[in-house]
C-alpha cells in the first residue's frame, strides 16, 4: 500500500486545477490551495481507487467487462496498453453518439467493417474502379479508428471507466440513462455526481493517467482469474443432467443464469457499492 501510495505522489496525481477554474462540487476531495492550485486529499485518491479496484474484479468475475473511454491524448496509450492487455473494450479516438444507447446500430457498424477488411485482405477491392476503391478504403479507416477498440464488446459493458468527466460527458450521460455504473478519474474542475466511484485525481498528467489505468486492469485480470476459476468447477463438477458429483444442483455463474433466463438484450445493471469496507 506504502509503495502504491509513494507511485501517485511522484506521478503527480494529487496537484488539481487552478483555484479559479473549480467545480465546488470538488470540495470534499480537495486537501488544500497553494500557489493558486488546489491539491487533492491523497487520501481520498487511494479509497476511491481501492473501492473501484474491489468493485471491477467483482464485476469481471461474474462474468461482466468493463469499458474504458478516454479520448484525450494523455490517456490513448495507457489505455491502449492496459486495456487491450487484459483484452477489455476502449474508446481512445471519438465517442460516437449512441454508443451504448444505440449499440446495435454500433454492431452494425462493426459488420460493416469486417466486411469491408474481408474485401481488401482478399483482393476483391481490385474488382471496383479506383474511386469506389479509394471510397471504401476511406469508409474502412474510418470506421477502424473509431471502433476497433470496441470490436470484441458483443453487449453492453458491466461498467465504464472514465477519464476526465468533462471530455467524455456524452460517454457518462449514455452510461447514467442505461443504469450503468460508471468510475471516473475526475480532476478539480469535474463534476462527482457523474461518477458512481469517483477517484479524485490529475486527469492532465500522463503518469498519474497510467498508474491509475495500470491498477484497475490488474483488479480486471484479478477477476478474470476468478472467473476462469469458477468456469473451471462447474465444468469439472458437474455431469451431463447438470448436476453435481454429490448428486447436488450444480452452481451457475451469473452469465450462464442470464442466458439460460433469455436474456439476449443487455444485462442487469450492477449496483455500485456506497463506500469502500
Amino acid at each position: 500500500m506504502s509503495s502504491l501510495v509513494t507511485e501517485l505522489v511522484e506521478s503527480g496525481i494529487h496537484f488539481g486545477q487552478r483555484r479559479s477554474n473549480w467545480n465546488p462540487r470538488m470540495q470534499p476531495y480537495i486537501f488544500t490551495v497553494r500557489n493558486g492550485i488546489h491539491i487533492i486529499d491523497i487520501k481520498e485518491t487511494v479509497k476511491g481507487l481501492l473501492l473501484a479496484k474491489k468493485f471491477i474484479s467483482k464485476l469481471v468475475a461474474d462474468g461482466k467487462d468493463v469499458l474504458f473511454v478516454g479520448t484525450k491524448r494523455q490517456a490513448q496509450a495507457a489505455l491502449e496498453q492496459y486495456a487491450g492487455g487484459v483484452k477489455m473494450p476502449f474508446v481512445t479516438e471519438r465517442w460516437l453518439g449512441g454508443t451504448l444507447t444505440n449499440f446495435r446500430t454500433i454492431r452494425d457498424r462493426l459488420k460493416r467493417l469486417e466486411e469491408l477488411e474481408r474485401l481488401i485482405e482478399g483482393g476483391e477491392m481490385k474488382n471496383y474502379s479506383k474511386k469506389m476503391e479509394s471510397q471504401l478504403t476511406r469508409e474502412q479507416k474510418k470506421i477502424f479508428r473509431n471502433l476497433n477498440g470496441i470490436r470484441t464488446m458483443g453487449r453492453l459493458p458491466g461498467a465504464v471507466i472514465v477519464i476526465d468527466t468533462n471530455r467524455e460527458k456524452n460517454a457518462l450521460l449514455e452510461a447514467k440513462n442505461l443504469g450503468i455504473p460508471t468510475i471516473c478519474l475526475i480532476d478539480t474542475d469535474g463534476d462527482p455526481e457523474l461518477a458512481d466511484i469517483p477517484i479524485p485525481g490529475n486527469d492532465d498528467s500522463m503518469r498519474s493517467i497510467d498508474v491509475i489505468v495500470r491498477e484497475l486492469c490488474a483488479a480486471v485480470s484479478e477477476g478474470l482469474g476468478h472467473r476462469q476459476t469458477s468456469d473451471a468447477v462447474q465444468s469439472k463438477g458437474g455431469d451431463a443432467d447438470g448436476g453435481d458429483r454429490d448428486g447436488g444442483p450444480r452452481r451457475r455463474s451469473t452469465r450462464s443464469r442470464f442466458r439460460a433466463e433469455g436474456g439476449d438484450e443487455a444485462p442487469a445493471p450492477v449496483e455500485a457499492p456506497a463506500s469502500a469496507e
